[in-house]
């Protein structure tokens, strides 16, 4: 009979066909149409002892199958019916020696039906097999499985969701406990990834989660944009996994559920009041896991990694990645913006304007039509809003720096006058503050009528009464007044009350 098992293990190994057909006794045309079929049939090396060169052919020419009395089964019909709600090998055996009554020939007694369709499915590849390079990709998911952490204050529980990576060259892998799957949490995960496999890979493959991908189809592929520029920071590229397509991933999927077992299940009996505590038990036992020694093979984890990978990973930055959280929002007539509990200004042209927002732990920044329009320091908490003077308009920005020394400044500038109904103006309400206002339109007066004769009509005031009311002085430069020359002064020693000076103090007549 024809050694299908040593074509197939020779062509996996890319012998050629000529030499194939020298080793094995068979014509070079005769292996190129063995292995055609083969690639067919998606059978690949190694091949199970269990599946003979008699089944082989049954499979690969089943016209041409030698018989024995017992009918073989279809499994290439048994592989896809597998693959249907609630179809098991039982249902399927029963189904097939049904057939094989009706057709009058033997069947294979249930234990025989079961290796032999073990055999086939062991030998059959669906997915394309890749040969992983090292410091080629990271693979990353969440574990199905969760943890809890103890409310310290409160005693409620809170869910931590662990988030797993691993570099499928070496197995290497990490894992960390969040209190969510929130887009700041799964970018801070790769990050802590990246620093303790101490280097970055050229790929990353995530899953279809909404923290990472908004959109992955045949034609278009849209990340999340904090994603996206994480990714950019640390000079790696996103191919995600194809929807419902676990197989893209299969290292991670398969370290998930080994971790699952060795971290998340070992850690079920403990207590945790803190996610710090958490991750730094969970520290521990993933040292135990990538230190654990490989069953088939020499080795662990970690010195796969250490002997085959490590060397192969780019460099880190010089400081990591710090998370950004990207936002919109429309300016509002205060051209203010909202992050956290602080509110921070923007320029007021951008008032009736959609601006995209990047917050991340130190710093905010507005962005409009891809260009940076303001920046601020990120504070926790603030009771007021955080004002950029630049922001502004010109009238907005004189009031912010109103004052009573900056009034008391200029008026000083003005004259001794001025200075003295100022001072009227802060000193005769309960709190300064409330002549802001007074103050304020005051000098609005000397902009229009000029400081000189502001001056004048405020010695003018001071002629008539001790306080004179803002009132006074407009109708004093309405009215031309101030352009009278007054014979009377005010005291200047801080009662701002008018006195008359006697003879008998100057030595002369009354």
């Amino acid at each position: 009979m024809m050694n299908y098992r040593e074509i197939i293990r020779l062509k996996s190994m890319d012998y050629s066909n000529t030499s194939v057909g020298t080793s094995t006794g068979s014509s070079r045309n005769k292996v190129a149409e063995i292995w055609k079929i083969a690639q067919e049939h998606n059978l690949e090396w190694p091949i199970p002892d269990t599946l003979t060169n008699k089944d082989l052919e049954s499979i690969l020419f089943p016209d041409r199958a030698q018989k024995d009395g017992r009918q073989l089964p279809d499994f290439e019909y048994i592989y896809k019916e597998l693959a249907k709600p609630n179809v098991t090998l039982t249902l399927l055996w029963a189904e097939y020696c049904a057939k094989c009554d009706a057709a009058h020939v033997i069947p294979y007694q249930h234990t025989q039906f079961n290796e032999k369709y073990h055999a086939y499915a062991a030998s059959k590849k669906a997915t394309l097999r890749i040969k992983r390079k090292p410091g080629e990709s990271m693979e990353v998911d969440w574990a199905g499985s969760t943890l809890t952490v103890w409310d310290s204050l409160s005693g409620s529980p809170l869910t931590a969701y662990v988030f797993v990576a691993c570099l499928p060259c070496s197995l290497y892998s990490y894992a960390e406990a969040t209190p969510d799957m929130k887009t700041d949490h799964w970018i801070q995960a790769h990050i802590h990834a990246y620093h303790y496999f101490g280097g970055v890979t050229r790929i990353l493959t995530p899953d279809n989660l909404k923290a990472g991908v908004i959109k992955n189809t045949r034609s278009e592929l849209v990340l999340n944009r904090t994603y996206q520029e994480m990714a950019e920071y640390y000079g790696t590229a996103i191919i995600p996994a194809r929807p419902v397509s676990p197989k893209d991933k299969p290292n991670a999927e398969g370290t998930v559920g080994v971790i699952s077992t060795w971290i998340i299940a070992a850690l079920r009996n403990q207590k945790f009041f803190s996610f710090d505590e958490l991750n730094d038990a969970i520290r521990q036992k993933l040292n135990e896991f990538n230190d654990r020694p490989f069953q088939k093979k020499k080795g662990s984890r970690l010195s796969a990694f250490e002997e085959e990978e490590k060397n192969f990973l780019m460099p880190l930055p010089a400081s990591p990645y710090e998370t950004a959280v990207w936002s919109t929002a429309t300016i509002q007539p205060d051209y203010l913006i909202t992050v956290g509990n602080c509110k921070y200004s923007v320029p007021y042209e951008l008032i009736g304007r959609e601006v995209e927002i990047r917050a991340t732990e130190k710093c905010i920044e507005v962005f409009y039509q891809n260009n940076r329009a303001a920046s601020h320091a990120r504070l926790n908490y603030s009771p007021e809003p955080i004002y950029n003077p630049e922001h502004m308009p010109e009238n907005h920005r004189k009031y912010l720096n109103y004052n009573e020394e900056s009034f008391q400044e200029w008026a000083e500038d003005i004259g001794l006058y001025t200075m003295a109904v100022v001072k009227t103006f802060l000193y005769s309400h309960k709190v300064p503050q409330q002549g802001y206002k007074s103050c304020s339109s005051l000098m609005k007066l000397a902009d229009k009528y000029t400081p000189a004769r502001l001056e004048a009509a405020c010695q003018k005031a001071l002629s008539y009464t001790p306080n004179p009311s803002l009132k006074n002085i407009t109708t004093i430069l309405m009215n031309g007044q101030d352009k009278v020359k007054t014979q009377k002064h005010p005291c200047t020693d801080g009662s701002y009350g008018i006195t008359r000076k006697t003879a008998s103090r100057k030595g002369g007549e009354q």
